[in-house]
């Protein structure tokens, strides 16, 4: 791109000047700031009559070169164009089109004609479709009046920093934010996993926040929260990756009933029943205490931005966003990620015991583990002395590991989640274990042990694979935090589950299949930065 800008620069004929290089120094300052899409006409009468100058004195304007008397001959023959002033305007139109509309001001800034050829419609609306994906929406645009450039320029460009995923700070509660260009707006969707136990229904949204052009013919910022309708809100740019939203009118958030009436609202929302209806008393107690702490959080709101994980073709699967069981918390939200010979649940959504942003799960994929057949598949002592065995060999090949050779000095320990260098003697690269589980049937039988409790009795009674594997337990309040042993079991490439032996539960995952934009890593380095950050908000 920058080439294609430099060579744009060398046809207008203002490439090589010290004064072009001046105004090329400015236009980057300009750069630096969004008010670039504001552009003066002061200024562009300025850059005009100064380019217009080195374009009448330039020698190859319109000529040939000297001839042997001195003067300068005629060109013969039919005018070739000598730079992109000299282009029909629908040539331009094609070629302005092809560039990313953060550099079509400097662009309007060369001459008049640059500038008329900015006001093209079809420039603008090249840019809302490639870059912001909108399509038939602009039809609808055109029907009351308002232009392409106005939306990119005023709403489109300006607010494009806060698309893509987020996680709200919401303490131990987290969250997924998905901010997205929808129709003639730029909306806000809270993600919400469906009503426990139903892991494998869609996922549910609710709007927070909305940005229009509907009035004034400028961006407006209106709040979704509550049942009164769009009201008046704000949105702030905190710092990179990071922003805020506000509630200007926070009346339209109460109810008539007060907060009894609230209560009973949300609680047919977040969990498609009513309180009568849940007998479990600790069950109670945590709805209750989750209802009090999020809605203290209705009127002001700070959101991170979180990326999708990579994928390289040789992971165990596809890695992504899954829905999954977490006992009386209800469904939460993780993302799976895979680092060599690791495999990571990273929660998204959590609760005061295990908050959001913690390493939920660890699988170690060099760990492979044969299930018994289906009767002593039901026997919860043979399962536990399958896993323990291999959890055993696990602890012991990290003592060796950190364990300094006698005469040596320590090592540095490496950090938690690293990859590692080399897997301990006598077990097996990723590698391996792929290559054997390829000559191992694809499916296998499994049931779950007599006495493991479940969310949800119905499950895949085939799987593929099982992985020995660690869960991250706590007391209330994230207090004396611990990895526990279980079992990694993968059903299919969009649902796995894990039995945790010590609380002798199953939790059962199956993959959000939203399609999300806007939400990839820039690379690898960026995503595993992420995680860490994660963790640090609420360790």
């Amino acid at each position: 791109m920058l080439l294609r800008m430099a060579v744009c620069a060398r046809l207008c004929g203002v490439g090589q000047s010290r004064r072009c290089r001046r105004r090329q120094r400015q236009s980057q300052a300009d750069r630096e700031s969004d008010s670039e899409m504001d552009m003066d006409d002061e200024e562009d009468e300025r850059v005009v009559g100064k380019l217009k100058d080195d374009l009448d004195g330039s020698s190859c304007h319109k000529t040939r070169g000297a001839g042997p008397s001195g003067g300068h001959e005629a060109s013969a023959g039919p005018p070739h164009p000598q730079s992109l002033l000299d282009l029909p305007p629908e040539i331009l139109v094609e070629i302005f089109s092809s560039l990313p509309g953060t550099s079509l001001p400097n662009l309007a800034l060369v001459c008049r004609k640059f500038r008329q050829i900015m006001n093209t419609e079809t420039i603008w609306r090249r840019r809302c479709t490639e870059e912001f994906g909108m399509k038939d929406d602009l039809r609808k645009m055109e029907i009351v009046g308002m232009s392409s450039r106005e939306l990119y320029v005023k709403m489109l460009h300006p607010y494009r920093h806060i698309l893509g995923l987020w996680q709200p700070d919401i303490g131990p509660y987290g969250g997924l934010l998905n901010v997205v260009v929808d129709g003639l707006f730029i909306i806000g969707w809270m993600y919400l996993p469906p009503h426990d136990p139903r892991v494998e229904d869609p996922m549910r949204r609710r709007p927070l926040f909305r940005i229009h052009m509907w009035e004034k013919n400028k961006a407006t910022v209106e709040c979704m929260y509550g049942h009164k309708g769009p009201h008046k809100g704000d949105i702030q740019t905190v710092k990179k990756d990071e922003f805020s939203t506000k509630c200007n009118q926070t009346d339209h958030h109460r109810m008539p009933g007060g907060r009894q009436e609230e209560f009973r609202t949300w609680l047919e929302e977040e969990w498609g029943r009513t309180l009568e209806d849940i007998f479990h008393e600790h069950m109670q107690e945590l709805i209750l205490m989750k209802f009090i702490y999020t809605s203290q959080y209705d009127n002001c709101l700070t959101y991170r931005r979180i990326y999708l994980p990579p994928y390289l073709p040789s992971d165990l699967l596809q890695p992504g966003l899954f829905k999954g069981t977490y006992g009386s918390h209800g469904l939460e939200i993780i993302m799976l990620s895979f680092h060599d010979s690791k495999a990571k649940a990273t929660k998204l959504t959590g609760d005061p015991n295990v908050p959001a942003g913690q390493l939920t799960l660890e699988i170690d994929l060099n760990r492979p583990l044969r299930l018994p057949d289906l009767e002593h598949q039901r026997n919860m002592d043979e399962l536990s002395r399958l896993v323990m065995g291999v959890h055993v060999e696990a602890q012991r090949g990290l003592q060796d590991r950190d364990a300094p050779p006698e005469g040596a000095e320590a090592s540095p320990p490496q950090e938690e989640g690293g990859s590692d260098s080399a897997p301990p003697d006598g077990e097996e690269s990723a590698g391996e274990v792929a290559a054997e589980c390829s000559d191992t049937p694809q499916t296998q039988p499994f049931v779950l042990p007599l006495g493991v409790m479940a969310r949800n009795e119905v499950y895949p009674r085939t799987c593929k694979m099982c992985f020995y594997g660690t869960g991250l337990i706590a007391g209330h309040g994230f207090t004396s935090p611990e990895r526990t042993p279980g079992l990694f079991v993968l059903f299919d490439d969009d649902r796995f589950g894990f039995i945790w032996l010590e609380l002798k539960s199953f939790s059962f995952y199956s993959r959000l299949t939203d399609q999300l934009t806007h939400a990839q890593a820039p690379n690898i380095e960026r995503f595993e930065a992420m995680l860490r950050n994660m963790q640090s908000w609420t360790s």
